[in-house]
């Protein structure tokens, strides 16, 4: 496995493979980034990781300045499975004009009015920094493919629609949430919590799942069902960002029509934010 920081070198290590399959993280790796690595191992011969905090992503430097930094540790988890490539590129590398405090990076994507809803209601400015860090990405790696996790099922929608609107030649592969055994998401948050505030946290996928049983079984709208799911996780001591049921296949809210349904959720439990969510098929009622 060859790790590389340049665009340069990145360029001459590809020169040698065929087909590329391209896994974009900021690190810190747990099981799901893990399985999204052997997920892109099966469609290419090369598999590039790059591990990049992008500050353009974020509303806060002190968030910034907080997200753990675990190279070393990433990059013997990512040997260990086989990775072809890993760029961990500097900021200056991935933002030419950066002047030591600033990144003036003055041409930025504007993403779709879906980045707006949802977690880009809360999050101002953080898919546009999505949007553009991965459209630079993809021009360095130029893979064939990329992996992108569903548990940011409202990135994953993004990407797809940056990937069709710009005419990128890359096929977008979805990997699946993996979860603990309690079906709590894997997260790099969840290590913050306490063994009592873990079990806790448990009660957001649960709750997803009682809506769902809601929605399919129980003569009531989506929006009563999203009302009385955020009541008891609030009575739970969560604070509830969103509950929202949406058509899995353009993210705007669900009509009674659609099939394909995602529910999604993001709250905070004890100082941490967390996000879920379940696709599911409306079923009618007997």
């Amino acid at each position: 496995m060859k790790v590389v920081h340049t665009s340069a070198v990145l360029k001459h290590a590809l020169a040698a493979h065929n087909k590329v399959a391209f896994v974009p993280t900021m690190g810190n790796f747990h099981d799901g980034h893990l399985t999204l690595v052997e997920l892109a191992k099966q469609q290419a011969d090369c598999v590039v990781v790059s591990i990049f905090v992008n500050p353009l992503q974020f509303d806060s430097s002190a968030d910034l300045e907080q997200y753990p930094r675990t190279l070393e540790a990433d990059c013997k988890k990512l040997e260990a499975i086989g990775a072809t490539i890993v760029f961990a590129p500097s900021v200056e590398e991935m933002y030419p004009d950066f002047d030591g405090t600033s990144l003036n990076q003055t041409m930025i994507i504007t993403p779709p009015p879906m980045a707006s809803i949802l977690c880009g209601a809360s999050r101002p400015g953080h898919f546009s920094g999505v949007a553009t860090i991965v459209a630079k990405l993809f021009n360095l790696v130029q893979p064939d493919v990329a992996v992108f996790g569903k548990k940011d099922f409202q990135q994953l929608a993004i990407i797809r629609e940056l990937v069709k609107q710009f005419n990128f030649a890359i096929e977008i592969i979805a990997g699946n949430i993996v979860r603990e055994a309690s079906g709590l998401a894997m997260s790099s948050r969840n290590g913050h919590f306490t063994a009592q505030q873990k079990t806790q946290a448990e009660q957001l996928n649960q709750a997803l799942k009682s809506a769902i049983a809601g929605a399919q079984t129980t003569p009531t709208t989506f929006m009563n069902i999203e009302k009385q799911t955020t009541e008891a996780l609030t009575k739970q001591g969560w604070e509830v960002d969103y509950i929202s049921i949406r058509s899995a296949l353009t993210l705007k809210p669900a009509l009674e029509d659609d099939e394909q349904l995602v529910i999604l959720g993001a709250a905070t439990l004890a100082n941490i934010r967390l996000i879920d969510n379940i696709e599911f098929c409306a079923k009618p009622l007997n």
